[in-house]
């Protein structure tokens, strides 16, 4: 499980103003509270610069809030207290994430298994059953830097999950798929879910959400506009699906704005 408290991050940028360019301050989140429960699916839906993905990173510990705080527990409710043992819990993928193109899938998860210093037998256990998950072998032993786009996004997922994880973090995991590959993603995050582990997705695929998502939080110029359940969401904007509950809560969330 994992809980955030008024969570925000500002940063810098150049503005032109006339004939100078100078530096202004923004916040690309601004007190962002959250939670997702243990053998929960929870979605992070939002308009591209939203700020989803800088949520998403210090959520992941990859990036410091400039404010708030951020709390972890594992599936039996202990506290993950420390900074390492957090980044040690979570899973985390974005369209970012870069793999070593020379090794076989079977051959970078092997030498995963040597970094997370598992036995040899763990390790092998674990990759023949991440394989087996992940629907992979028919290409487990081909080199990652000839793979297919939805072989390769496999292959950062099974990344993911060799150090046994509390929370995975997707980032657009479906992103860019063919049918059969993201159908492999959904089924991982399902079968996650029933393992009692939290899973935090963000999509643009509002279709997919509605169908996979327990809860979602819709985001809006780095606010939380919208959070509730699927069927929640369409009864409060008086929609039939989550794509016209997305727009409803978007344009007054920007009406509010101006």
């Amino acid at each position: 499980m994992i809980e955030a408290f008024n969570l925000c991050k500002q940063f810098e940028r150049s503005v032109r103003k006339g004939r100078k360019t100078v530096k202004e301050e923004f916040f690309a989140v601004r007190d962002v509270s959250l939670r997702a429960d243990s053998g929960e699916i929870v979605g992070i839906l939002g308009p591209n610069g939203a700020g989803k993905t800088t949520l998403l990173r210090m959520l992941g510990m990859l990036m410091t809030p400039t404010s708030g705080e951020i709390k972890m527990t594992d599936v039996s409710g202990k506290r993950i207290d420390t900074l390492t043992e957090k980044k040690g819990a979570i899973g985390y993928l974005s369209g970012n994430t870069k793999l070593y193109p020379r090794f076989s899938i079977r051959e970078y998860l092997q030498f995963l298994g040597k970094l997370y210093e598992l036995s040899a037998e763990e390790s092998d256990k674990r990759v023949k059953e991440i394989i087996r998950v992940l629907n992979m072998d028919s290409f487990a032993d081909n080199q990652i830097g000839k793979l297919s786009t939805g072989q390769t996004q496999r292959a950062s997922i099974a990344r993911c999950l060799m150090a046994y994880p509390e929370l995975y973090i997707l980032d657009e995991p479906t992103l860019g798929l063919d049918i059969l590959s993201a159908d492999a993603i959904i089924r991982f995050m399902k079968e996650q879910k029933e393992n009692g582990k939290t899973v935090l997705y963000s999509t643009h695929y509002l279709e997919e959400a509605e169908v996979l998502c327990d809860r979602i939080y819709m985001i809006c110029d780095g606010r939380i506009a919208a959070e509730g359940t699927p069927a929640q969401l369409k009864e409060r904007t008086g929609s039939a699906n989550l794509r016209e509950a997305f727009h409803a809560v978007y344009d007054s969330a920007s009406a509010a704005e101006n």
